[in-house]
């Protein structure tokens, strides 16, 4: 008979070894306790044992607090190293990939050499630290949307639609539930669903109101389009909007991108220098299988998703730069979108367009006017006398004579 096991919610969550602790905090114990007992080893001679139990107070009190201590989920001495590291870091980082260009030596000197001061700003004006560059996990996006995380492998990233599943009969719940449970038992690697809110920008669709309310039949449609349009800004200025997007995140390591022999290592010195040859054209080879396997699992995904009702949309390379500039700055008033210039692309202003003709002084000095369909000019009114003479003139009668209306500058249709 079958019975149900509780899951912990935390997957990585460490194994307990010995009572309710893990290798960890025993290690941490357990080098305490022996650098406790060298030191006592080494002053038994000459320290009496009450004072040393008072020296051992503290380090036994720091030993675990290190090993149990807790804040906000992360261990006490995870939480130390990454104090050290945060200490050792530089405090300006720039996004510069190609690296830092060092200052000219004059202003190096200058900036240097500056008079001491009192204060805090003093202080800081004589920290000449140069910047360094910021490392983020991502190397590169290709024009797929795969994401280049070096040695870590390559990542994908795609839209999920979403579900109501309240509002599902029960037999269509567990047809739901069925369906997730197969994609579940399919994966091979790991997957992160994220479910991230941002701003939600209702520009666009004010824009489209009030564009379109002109084009309406009837007055009323368009002041109701108008009036919602109202509504609409009203409500983006008063409150914040905010929109959830459900995001599937695949991602794949570069399985034999670095071969090593089978202690995990290279084998000498020779060999290593010829396997760094040929470590480019590996990686590559590499990156690419990497990628035809995310693309096999995206597929994979969509096939078995869709029965329940959620459609898989792979972004491209524009989508995905923008969730990840999103994701670096969730605070910002302007969401990123794939519409936006990269940090490297050169923005140039768009070439004016050509101005049209002045209908009153057209060239070589001849006068016009706008009348649709003809454009009377200078020349007009000798070609209607030319018309009128040929039609005045009998035909087979002899030769014309002209008249005193056709004597030039008589024409009271002519122009001057």
């Amino acid at each position: 008979m079958t019975h149900p096991v509780r899951i912990p919610a935390d997957i990585d969550r460490e194994d307990r070894l010995l009572g309710n602790l893990t290798a960890r905090q025993l290690l941490i114990l357990a080098a305490a306790g022996a650098l406790l007992y060298l030191a006592w080893l080494l002053t038994a001679s000459f320290v009496p044992l009450p004072l040393f139990a008072l020296g051992a107070v503290p380090v036994v009190v720091t030993a675990a607090v290190l090993a149990l201590g807790q804040r906000d989920g992360l261990s006490l001495d995870r939480l130390l190293l990454a104090a050290a590291r945060q200490r050792d870091t530089p405090r300006r980082q720039v996004s510069a990939p190609e690296g830092i260009t060092p200052p000219p030596a004059w202003l190096t000197d200058r900036a240097t050499h500056q008079p001491e001061q009192t204060g805090r700003r003093g202080r800081d004006r004589q920290n000449t630290e140069p910047p360094a560059p910021l490392r983020f996990p991502t190397r590169d996006v290709t024009h797929a949307g795969m994401i280049d995380l070096g040695a870590d492998g390559v990542a994908t990233v795609a839209v999920a639609s979403t579900v109501n599943f309240a509002l599902r009969t029960p037999g269509e719940q567990e047809a739901l539930v069925a369906a997730f449970a197969r994609y579940l038992h399919s994966l091979t690697s790991g997957v992160q669903i994220l479910v991230r809110a941002e701003r939600l920008d209702l520009s666009a669709q004010i824009h489209e109101l009030h564009a379109a309310a002109t084009a309406l039949p009837h007055p009323a449609l368009a002041a109701a389009a108008v009036e919602h349009a109202g509504y609409l800004g009203q409500l983006a200025t008063d409150t914040d909007l905010l929109h959830r997007q459900v995001l599937l995140v695949l991602r794949e390591p570069l399985a034999g991108s670095t071969p090593a022999d089978g202690l995990g290592a290279a084998a000498g010195a020779a060999r290593h220098r010829r396997r760094t040859r040929d470590s480019q054209r590996a990686a590559d080879a590499a990156r690419r299988a990497a990628q035809v396997r995310l693309v096999r699992r995206l597929a994979e995904a969509a096939d078995l998703l869709a029965p329940a009702g959620i459609v898989i949309t792979p972004l491209g390379a524009g989508a995905v730069t923008g969730v990840l500039a999103s994701a670096c700055n969730p605070a910002g008033l302007l969401s990123a979108s794939e519409d936006l210039a990269a940090p490297d692309d050169i923005i140039t202003a768009a070439e004016p367009e050509p101005a049209p003709p002045d209908p009153i002084s057209a060239p070589g000095g001849r006068r016009e006017t706008t009348s649709p369909g003809w454009i009377p000019t200078t020349n007009d009114g000798r070609r209607r006398r030319a018309s009128r003479r040929t039609a005045r003139r009998p035909t087979g009668l002899g030769p014309y004579t002209p008249e005193a209306s056709d004597a030039p500058g008589t024409d009271e249709d002519s122009w001057s």
